[in-house]
């Protein structure tokens, strides 16, 4: 489902740091005319809410602009953080209606206990926990599940073995490792046991 967040297009001439001064944050449309973009205003109220809930690359936003007045699909393709105070000051979004497919992160979920850590000891080793994919922007999955259930020590999971939604593509190499169970790790008495 796709949040919906209202902005207004930025003043002519208007300082960002007096935008943010007075509660509104900046941000930039693009690719809603091939290569134009909009310069906007978002309330600073409407970012904090609409961050609980988007992930940038991954959340389609249904973005209105009142007063041009412009209304369509965007993704949230980049987030700038102030350094110092930990709070946003800038987006960039990207209108995607009538683009096709578009090119998002979607975050791996494990799912399942690997037989060999529960059976053997062994430890399950995340190589990546987001994946690129292309797909349609009403297609986008929140998470790619990745069940790890069957996995013994010395066993592994690449792209090519996990399940992608109809109509989502993996855009990482099918031979890419995702996860993988190793063994028992030596203990440090041993290690030093052996040292000596």
């Amino acid at each position: 489902m796709a949040l919906t967040v209202e902005c207004q297009k930025r003043p002519e001439g208007s300082k960002p740091r007096a935008l943010r001064r007075s509660g509104e944050i900046p941000a930039n449309l693009y690719g809603h005319k091939g290569t134009e973009s909009i310069s906007l205003t978002i309330s600073a109220k409407t970012v904090e809410r609409l961050l609980k809930k988007a992930s940038v690359n991954n959340t389609l936003i249904d973005l209105n602009v009142t007063d041009i007045p412009w209304r369509g699909k965007a993704l949230l393709r980049e987030l700038q953080i102030h350094p110092a105070k930990g709070t946003p000051y800038h987006l960039s979004f990207f209108a995607v209606a009538g683009h096709g497919d578009t090119n998002v992160e979607v975050r791996l979920r494990f799912v399942g206990e690997a037989i060999g850590v529960k059976q053997e000891g062994g430890l399950l080793d995340t190589v990546i926990n987001e994946v690129q994919v292309s797909c349609a922007p009403e297609n986008i999955p929140d998470v790619i599940e990745v069940d790890v259930s069957n996995l013994n020590i010395g066993d592994s999971l690449h792209i090519s073995d996990i399940p992608f939604p109809e109509g989502v593509t993996a855009l990482a190499e099918p031979e890419r490792l995702v996860v993988s169970v190793l063994p028992p790790s030596i203990s440090a008495d041993t290690e030093s046991e052996t040292a000596s």
